[in-house]
């Protein structure tokens, strides 16, 4: 009897001995595969990027127009060109900055500065019709362009949203080439906005020559839109410090800027231009720089 005991215990403990390595071996395999699993994006944390490029599409703006008067029909044709040449510029621009920028990039860096481009070359087209005939109204509604499925901003490894729309200052994250509006002091280093200096531009008034007295207040008008712009450019500024890549500035603020500026002057030019000689050499004003 006291020899058979410790027999027993000997098999006890091979019992439970086995039970013990056969658990801690399942602990390890599963402790494996988890390691194998990779972690979970969360939306709070990871990184804002474009889902994929998608393409860009606008309103068809020749199948809108009026019949065109044989005296305009060279400028209308060369504008309408030039408006498809805007969209293949922005979805090579979506194609070039995949990965880039944060959830509002394509509304801000591609969509609003081409919605500014299309509504100054709409504008040309109507001016050009209404030279010689009833100038077409209702045209700035075709310049907003969309993205189609498949772009837009969105969390990594979430599903695409909806490109935002253009905020006062047009702009967000940036990324690709430069913008429109010149290398920025201070705006291209490799932390994107630092938040210092302040964006100022040539002025324009003084560039006028004498202004028709039928077009002083149209120009009046967009005189003090170009000093609303550039104050809601700084204030874009001011409350994206710190955001961005190297070219954010540049991008999503300076560029955006410019093409806003082009369509306002190019406005005043016509607006001098129905009374008396028009100006030129004006769009060459509309670039701005960030100063320190």
């Amino acid at each position: 009897m006291s020899r058979a005991l410790p027999k027993y215990n000997k098999r006890r403990v091979a019992v439970i001995g086995g039970a013990a390595a056969v658990v801690l071996s399942g602990a390890v395999i599963a402790g494996s595969a988890l390691a194998g699993t990779p972690a979970r994006s969360d939306g709070a944390t990871g990184a804002r990027t474009l889902a994929s490029p998608g393409t860009i599409t606008c309103p068809d703006v020749a199948s809108k127009l009026p019949a065109v008067p044989a005296s305009a029909k060279a400028e209308v044709d060369r504008n309408l060109a030039l408006l498809q040449t805007q969209i293949q510029e922005a979805n090579k621009r979506l194609r070039d900055t995949v990965g880039q920028g944060g959830p509002n990039f394509v509304g801000n860096a591609i969509l609003g500065p081409l919605k500014d481009k299309r509504v100054a070359t709409v504008n040309r087209i109507a001016t050009a019709i209404g030279r010689t005939a009833a100038k077409p109204a209702g045209l700035d509604a075709l310049a907003p362009c969309t993205l189609n499925a498949g772009g837009g901003g969105a969390s990594t490894g979430a599903a695409p949203s909806a490109p935002a729309t253009q905020q006062p200052g047009a702009g967000t994250a940036d990324g690709g080439a430069a913008g429109e509006g010149g290398a920025a002091a201070g705006g291209g280093a490799a932390g994107g906005n630092t938040g210092a200096g302040t964006i100022t531009c040539p002025d324009v008034a003084s560039q006028l020559p004498a202004i028709p007295a039928s077009a002083k207040a149209e120009v009046d008008r967009n005189l003090a839109l170009l000093q609303t712009q550039i104050k809601e450019a700084n204030t874009r500024l001011a409350n994206t410090v710190g955001q961005g890549g190297p070219n954010f500035v540049d991008n999503a603020i300076l560029g955006p800027l410019k093409d806003k500026r082009a369509s306002t002057i190019d406005r005043i030019a016509i607006a001098i231009g129905r009374a008396s000689a028009k100006p030129t050499g004006l769009d060459s004003l509309a670039a701005c720089t960030l100063t320190q």
